[in-house]
C-alpha cells in the first residue's frame, strides 16, 4: 500500500483547508491537503458567495460583525481578483420591525461598520427592482466573492510552494499509538486504491463533517447541522447585495454572482450533513418571503437550487440553529488524549483567512516552528487553476483570443475547447480521475441555463476524443455530473425550466439510455 509522508495533514478542501495549506506553505511548513471529493464540495461551495461587511451581525454578534468588517477589507485589498466590490443595501419594507430599523445605525456604530442612510427615492434609483413599499434603506460595504476562485488560488499558491493535494480521498480510519495519530487511511473513491498518510500533526478542516471525522479519531465535538437552501436566477437582478433590514431570518439576502443572482437562505436542522438538499417547499417559501423586498422575484426564472450545511458547534447554550453562534471553533484535541489532532470548524467564508491563520499559529506552536503569518499582508496571486470560474471570462476570451479551430463546448457560458484544454493541462497529477466534475468545478461548464444538459455531453465527447477517458468511464462520469445538476434543477421546475427538463430527459434517457442512479444525497454546493 502506498504511504505518503508529510509534516501536516489537512483534511478537507474548502476555503479554510486551502487557506491553511497556503498559510503553512508560506511559513515553510510542509503539508498535504486531502478532500473526499474536490475543492469546495461542502459548505464553501454551498453559500451565497457573500463577503460580509459585518452589518448582518451587528444585532446578534458584535465580535462576528467586527471580524467580518476587518477580514472583508483585507480580502478586498489582497485578493481583488476573487471579489466583485458591489457594495450592499439593507432595506426594510412595510410590516418590518420599525424598532429594529431605528436601532440599526447605532448597532452598526458600536461595531464600527459603516452604514449610510439613503433617501428612499435614491435607494430605488440605485436598485430599480426594489419594492415601492420601502420604509428604510442603508448603504453598506458588502461585496460578492467567487468561493471557487478563492479556494483554487489558495491551493495553487500552496502547491507552487510545495504543498500536495489528493482529491477523491475518503478517510477510512486512523491508526493511533500512545495517544497520537500515527497514520490516516484513505480510499480513492475514483480508482479504488487505498493509501495511508503519515504526519506529525493532523488538522480536521472538514466543516460540517468535523464531528464525524473527530469521532473516527477518538475525539468528541457536538455539532448542530443547519442546512440552508439557495436559488440561482437566470439573470443578474441587482448591481449590489440586497439584505432585508430585520433580525436575521430566512430569505433575507440577494447576492449578485457575475451574470446571475443568488437568493436565500433557510435554516433547517438536519440529523446528518449528507442529508442536506434543497426542497420544493423551501424554494417556494424563499420566493414567497423575499418578493416583499424585490417583487420581480415572484416571476423571474430560476435555473437551479442548491444547499449547504452550517456546522454550528454546540457549547451547551441554545438548541436551535438561529440561536447558536456562527463563530468558529478551534479545538486542540489533546484534551481528548489525541495529542497531534486539531479541529477547525464553523465560521464564515468571509473569515476563512483568519481561521486559517489561527489554526496555523496553533500548528506551528505544536511543531516548534517560529514563522509569522504572511497571508494578512501578502497578496493572493491569481492562478490559471482558478481563473476560469470567473463569470463572463469565457465569451471575452473566445471573442478576443480564439483561433479558427476553437469550438464552443458550453454555449450558455461560452466555454471553449481551448479553455477546457487549459484547465486540463493545469490539473497536473490530478488529471485522469473524475474529469468532467473537476472541469465543472474549475470553470463555468454546467452553470448556465442548460445546467449541463448539453455541455456535459460535449465535454465528455471531447474527453473521449483526446483519449483522457475510455470505456465506460466517461459515460459514468457524465451520469454523475448530470445527476448532481438534476438534484438542483428539480426544486425549481416550472415554466421554461419544465420544458427544458423534458427535453433533457428525452435526450439522456431516451437517446443515450442513461437512466440516473438512485439519488446521490451527499451534500455539496456546485454553485
Amino acid at each position: 500500500m502506498k504511504v505518503l509522508q508529510t509534516r501536516v495533514l489537512i483534511l478537507g478542501g474548502g476555503a479554510t483547508g486551502t487557506g491553511l495549506a497556503r498559510d503553512l506553505a508560506l511559513r515553510g511548513v510542509e503539508c498535504l491537503l486531502t478532500e473526499r471529493r474536490d475543492i469546495n464540495a461542502g459548505a464553501s461551495g454551498g453559500n451565497h458567495g457573500l463577503l460580509h461587511s459585518g452589518a448582518r451581525y451587528v444585532a446578534s454578534d458584535v465580535e462576528a460583525a467586527v471580524e467580518c468588517r476587518e477580514e472583508g477589507a483585507i480580502l478586498k485589498k489582497l485578493a481583488p481578483q476573487c471579489i466583485d466590490d458591489t457594495g450592499g443595501l439593507f432595506v426594510a419594507v412595510e410590516g418590518d420591525n420599525e424598532q429594529y430599523v431605528a436601532d440599526f445605525p447605532a448597532m452598526c456604530g458600536r461595531s464600527g461598520v459603516p452604514a449610510r442612510e439613503l433617501d428612499l427615492a435614491e435607494a430605488r434609483n440605485m436598485e430599480p427592482v426594489l419594492s415601492d413599499k420601502l420604509i428604510a434603506a442603508y448603504e453598506v460595504e458588502d461585496a460578492s466573492v467567487d468561493p471557487f476562485m478563492l479556494s483554487l488560488d489558495n491551493l495553487a499558491q500552496a502547491m507552487t510552494l510545495g504543498a500536495g493535494y489528493e482529491r477523491n480521498a475518503k478517510i477510512v480510519g486512523f491508526t493511533k499509538k500512545g495517544g497520537r495519530i500515527q497514520r490516516v487511511g484513505f480510499l480513492n473513491e475514483a480508482t479504488g486504491e487505498e493509501f495511508e498518510v503519515e504526519a506529525e500533526l493532523v488538522v480536521n478542516a472538514t466543516g460540517a463533517w468535523a464531528g464525524i471525522i473527530a469521532e473516527l479519531a477518538g475525539a468528541t465535538i457536538h455539532i448542530l447541522y443547519s442546512s440552508g437552501s439557495l436559488l440561482i436566477t437566470q439573470d443578474r437582478l441587482t448591481r449590489r447585495v440586497v439584505n432585508r433590514l430585520r433580525k436575521a431570518s430566512d430569505s433575507d439576502i440577494l447576492v449578485p454572482g457575475g451574470t446571475v443572482s443568488v437568493l436565500g437562505t433557510t435554516s433547517v436542522t438536519i440529523d446528518h450533513p449528507d442529508h442536506c438538499r434543497p426542497t420544493v417547499a423551501e424554494a417556494d417559501a424563499i420566493i414567497d418571503d423575499a418578493r416583499a423586498m424585490i417583487p420581480c422575484l415572484e416571476t423571474t426564472r430560476y435555473i437551479r437550487a442548491y444547499a449547504g450545511v452550517r456546522p454550528l458547534v454546540m457549547t451547551g447554550q441554545g438548541s436551535d440553529a438561529r440561536s447558536v453562534s456562527r463563530g468558529f471553533s478551534l479545538i486542540d484535541h489533546a484534551h481528548d488524549d489525541v495529542e497531534n489532532f486539531i479541529t477547525i470548524t464553523g465560521g464564515k467564508l468571509t473569515t476563512y483567512r483568519m481561521m486559517a491563520e489561527k489554526t496555523a499559529d496553533m500548528v506551528c506552536a505544536k511543531l516548534g516552528v517560529d514563522a509569522p503569518c504572511l497571508t494578512k499582508t501578502e497578496p493572493l496571486p491569481p492562478s490559471t487553476m482558478g481563473r476560469w470560474t470567473e463569470p463572463g471570462l469565457g465569451p471575452k476570451s473566445w471573442i478576443g483570443d480564439r483561433d479558427g479551430d476553437d469550438l464552443i463546448l458550453c454555449e450558455c457560458e461560452m466555454v471553449s475547447k481551448n479553455a477546457v484544454n487549459t484547465i486540463i493541462e493545469h490539473m497536473g497529477p490530478m488529471r485522469g480521475e473524475s474529469m468532467l466534475q473537476a472541469i465543472g468545478m474549475r470553470s463555468r461548464v454546467g452553470k448556465g441555463p442548460c445546467q449541463g444538459g448539453f455541455c456535459g455531453l460535449r465535454v465528455t465527447g471531447h474527453l473521449y476524443d483526446r483519449g483522457l477517458v475510455e470505456g465506460h468511464q466517461g459515460m459514468d462520469e457524465l451520469r454523475q455530473f448530470v445527476g448532481r445538476r438534476w438534484r438542483g434543477f428539480a426544486p425549481v421546475l416550472w415554466g421554461l425550466g419544465m420544458v427544458q427538463a423534458d427535453l433533457q430527459e428525452a435526450l439522456y434517457c431516451g437517446a443515450l439510455d442513461l437512466e440516473l442512479e438512485d439519488d446521490d444525497s451527499r451534500c455539496g454546493g456546485d454553485l
